[in-house]
């Protein structure tokens, strides 16, 4: 039987979520091979909000609603935790509770979520990556809605849901951004999310090609990426790094390659070591 651990954090969007899949009407059935699935629900407190332990309360009770299992762990991140830092804990969580049910992660991410999600990366120079967004093993079904049909879904079966006091501050990016995506007209909406599916194709033939140039290591050739320019040999060390390394420290490392005597270590930060031989290197990748 196949086993989903769903993201719920008692907003709209994760209590849509679960409803439908107990409900077995969600939007695209694609993500599922089968009907017949067991539920997990799992919720993250980050302790950035003083009443936060409520909308945990919340969740747990949805759960023993569904008669559904339910994980959760509350950290003391504080008021002034980064976006990034609350989203890495978040989804450190998340991964160990789908480990530990050997289940597949689920969350509520939406179609306003993944133009949210690309204008960010845009408004910090990232690369063509920044338009293939959300792309990963977690199953994301709701990608095909729009936040005002969600909404509409939790008012017509008469669902409730907790109000994230964050989500007004002007302390985030992403709230700021929210506000200018709402101002879209539906069309441009439209054109950005085909624009998102057709990078993630994109991405999805770009890691093949690279698979083929690279080989399954764990050695690879200094000689191959001696000949490469900066632009290849950057998204072929992204590839072989599984994405740690920003494109300063992929340059630094192409350079490495081919400047580094025999023996000697090049550090990229915390993310990855490159040791070298005269032909060869490897890559030892530091969790």
């Amino acid at each position: 039987m196949d086993k989903y651990v769903l993201a719920v954090s008692g907003g709209v969007d994760s209590v849509v979520l679960l409803d439908m899949f107990v409900s077995k009407r969600l939007p695209n059935t694609y993500y599922l091979p089968s009907t017949n699935y067991q539920l997990i629900v799992a919720h993250f407190d980050h302790g950035i909000r003083k009443e936060s332990h409520k909308d945990a309360e919340f969740v747990r009770n949805l759960a023993k609603k569904y008669n559904l299992p339910f994980e959760t762990k509350r950290e003391e991140l504080g008021p002034k935790a980064s976006e990034e830092k609350a989203r890495d804990q978040r989804y450190a969580f998340l991964r160990s509770i789908a480990e530990k049910y050997n289940a597949k992660l689920v969350t509520a991410h939406h179609a306003d979520d993944v133009i949210e999600s690309i204008a960010i990366n845009l408004s910090r120079g990232t690369g063509w990556r920044g338009l293939a967004v959300l792309d990963s093993d977690i199953i994301r079904p709701l990608t095909v809605l729009n936040k005002s049909e969600i909404v509409d879904y939790a008012k017509k079966h008469k669902l409730e849901w907790c109000e994230d006091s964050t989500n007004s501050t002007d302390a985030y990016l992403r709230n700021r951004i929210r506000r200018k995506i709402a101002e879209l007209d539906q069309d441009t909406k439209r054109q950005l999310l085909a624009l998102w599916v057709t990078q993630k194709s994109i991405k999805a033939e770009i890691e093949k090609e690279s698979d083929k140039l690279i080989g399954e290591g764990p050695s690879y050739s200094r000689y191959f990426f001696s000949h490469l320019d900066d632009r290849i040999g950057s998204e072929l060390i992204w590839h072989i790094t599984r994405w740690r390394l920003t494109r300063p420290q992929r340059v630094k490392a192409l350079h490495a390659i081919k400047t580094f005597l025999p023996g000697k270590i090049f550090h990229s930060g915390w993310q990855a070591e490159i040791h070298f031989t005269s032909r060869n290197f490897t890559v030892k990748l530091i969790k």
